[in-house]
Order: C-alpha cells, then sequence, then structure tokens
C-alpha cells in the first residue's frame, strides 16, 4: 500500500516512453553526426544517451522496487531489460572506438526495444505471476541470462546491419580516392571485431542460460529437457551462434559473411523470443500476445531483404574482401 502514490507517480512521468523518444532523436542525431560535425556531436551524444541510460535504468530500478522481483519477469520487462542491455554495450563499445557506431547501435537498440515494449503494454505490466515462475532464484539467474543471451544477439545483429548497409553506400559510390577506400575498410574492420566479440558475449549468456533453464525445468516440471517450442529456439540462439563463430574461425566465411550470420540471428532471437510463444504449445506458452505474429513476420522479411541484398547488391571490388 505504500508504494501505490509511487507508482501512480511513475506510470504519470512515464520514463519508458519518455526515454524511447529521446533514443529516436539521439537516433536521428547520429545519421546527422555522418554528414557533418561528426566529432563534436559525437561527443554530444554520447553524453545525451549517457544521460537516457541513466533514466532508463531509473525506470528499471523503479520496476524492481514495486515488484520486488527482479526486471524481467515477462514480455513487457523483457524488451525494457534487452533495450537496457543494448545500450550499454553501445556506450561501451563506442568508448573503445569512438567513430560515432557505437551510438548509432545504442541509440537505435534503445527506441526499437522501447516500442516493442510500447506494443506488449497492455494496461498492466506489473501483474501477479503465474505459479511456475514465481521464484526469486530463477528469474534472478535464467531468465537474466538467457535475456542478455538475447540481447547480444540482436546487438551483434545490429552492428551486422550497420556493416551491410556500409558495404551497399560504399559499393555504389565506386571506388573513391585511395584515402576513402582506406577509411572505408578501416570501419568494416572495427564492425568485423566489434560484430565478433558481441556473438562471442551472445553464445556465452545463451548457453549458460540455456543450461539453467534445464534445471529450472528439472526443478519444477522433473525433466531437464522435453523439446518444447521455447527450449528448442532457446537452443537454436545457442547453435547458431557457435555456427557463426566456427565458420569465422575455420575461415569458411570473411567479414561480409560474419555479418550476414549476425542478421540471420536476428531471425533466429525473434522467433526464440516472440514466435514460440504464439504456437500455444508446450509448457511455456503462457507468453501469448494478440496481433504479434504479423509484426513477427514483417521484422523476419526485414532481415532477409538485408540478407539478400547484402549477398547480390555489394560490389567487392569497391569494398573490402568478403
Amino acid at each position: 500500500v505504500a508504494k501505490v502514490s509511487y507508482e501512480a507517480w511513475l506510470n504519470g512521468f512515464n520514463p519508458t516512453d519518455l526515454a524511447k523518444w529521446l533514443y529516436v532523436l539521439a537516433t536521428v542525431l547520429c545519421f546527422v553526426s555522418f554528414l557533418a560535425w561528426h566529432g563534436p556531436l559525437n561527443r554530444f551524444i554520447s553524453w545525451m544517451l549517457f544521460g537516457i541510460f541513466v533514466l532508463h535504468t531509473f525506470a528499471l530500478v523503479s520496476r524492481v522496487y514495486l515488484t520486488g522481483r527482479p526486471p524481467v519477469v515477462n514480455l513487457y520487462s523483457s524488451a525494457v531489460f534487452i533495450g537496457w542491455a543494448c545500450v550499454i554495450a553501445g556506450l561501451t563499445l563506442e568508448s573503445l572506438e569512438r567513430f560515432g557506431i557505437g551510438n548509432l547501435v545504442a541509440a537505435a537498440s534503445g527506441a526499437l526495444t522501447l516500442m516493442v515494449a510500447y506494443g506488449l503494454d497492455s494496461g498492466d505490466t506489473m501483474h501477479v505471476l503465474q505459479a511456475v515462475l514465481d521464484t526469486q532464484f530463477w528469474l534472478s539467474t535464467h531468465v537474466i541470462t538467457v535475456t542478455l543471451g538475447y540481447g547480444a544477439t540482436f546487438l551483434a545483429g545490429m552492428l551486422g546491419t550497420c556493416a551491410i548497409v556500409h558495404r551497399i553506400w560504399s559499393g555504389w559510390r565506386g571506388p573513391g580516392r585511395p584515402d576513402t577506400a582506406d577509411r572505408s575498410r578501416r570501419i568494416q574492420d572495427r564492425l568485423y571485431r566489434m560484430t565478433y566479440g558481441v556473438v562471442c558475449f551472445a553464445l556465452f549468456f545463451s548457453f549458460i542460460g540455456t543450461v539453467l533453464g534445464g534445471l529450472w525445468a528439472d526443478d519444477s516440471w522433473g525433466r531437464f529437457w522435453g523439446w518444447d517450442p521455447k527450449e528448442n529456439g532457446a537452443l537454436m540462439i545457442v547453435l547458431w551462434n557457435a555456427a557463426a563463430l566456427h565458420a569465422r574461425w575455420d575461415r569458411w566465411i570473411g567479414p561480409r559473411g560474419f555479418a550476414l550470420f549476425a542478421l540471420g540471428g536476428n531471425i533466429i532471437t525473434a522467433w526464440s523470443w516472440f514466435g514460440t510463444n504464439q504456437l500455444g504449445i508446450g509448457l511455456h506458452s503462457y507468453g501469448f500476445t494478440s496481433g504479434v505474429l504479423m509484426l513477427l513476420a514483417g521484422y523476419v522479411v526485414s532481415q532477409l531483404v538485408l540478407i539478400i541484398a547484402g549477398l547480390t547488391l555489394i560490389r567487392s571490388a569497391a569494398t573490402p574482401a568478403a
């Protein structure tokens, strides 16, 4: 009862919605910085994103305070948390590389995930948990870890998108001057290294999260693995990230192929996050959300279009080796 007034104030303030539009503004400024005032504007965006991140963190901490639960308890909170994790990862990448891409993926990830959260907002996002989910330990271990795996895989896909779009843009412009071609190669090399590091984190968190999920299933249902659609989706993420790293280590694919693999990871993760819940079968079917299937199909189509564009529209003579 003592928290009611605070919850009413929080609902009126609505920090996630405010953060969403600020992330959109930061995304627009990122694109402007690639055209003009790159250095000063990029530094301003970094500080701006840090301020939005503080607001985003405040929203998460407030939810934890009000519910007495870890930050991820349903699909809505998972979208808010994944966005938060992607933003902090993007800002970390920007602090290491300092050429604007970290800011862009942080801003775009924050905006997109909070838009997803807005679509999942049914009016009550802090409802009472089902009995099978009512456990602080597993919510704090399995759910947090596997959600970080989702977020890292999506972030790798965002970096892969940047790499493919940059390659297509460079190809359309033509080789240009030697210094321009050299700068393009440096950008691609940075994106390649950043994507590789994020995929390594994604594999680690998704694998550990999947194993912890099996332990939770054994504790709750008496079996470690039952080929439930949600379990299969989590396994697909692990196998996809492992396949991407294996192909890179054995030099079956180069930077372009790795970026395309990262885009495929977006499809796999979106299916595991939302698609499996729409089947209405299995022990994880409690996450059904009406209207999601068409949006999910549209997102998958958009990623397939990018993959096809990356395979067909890139002129190898004008860009680094694929």
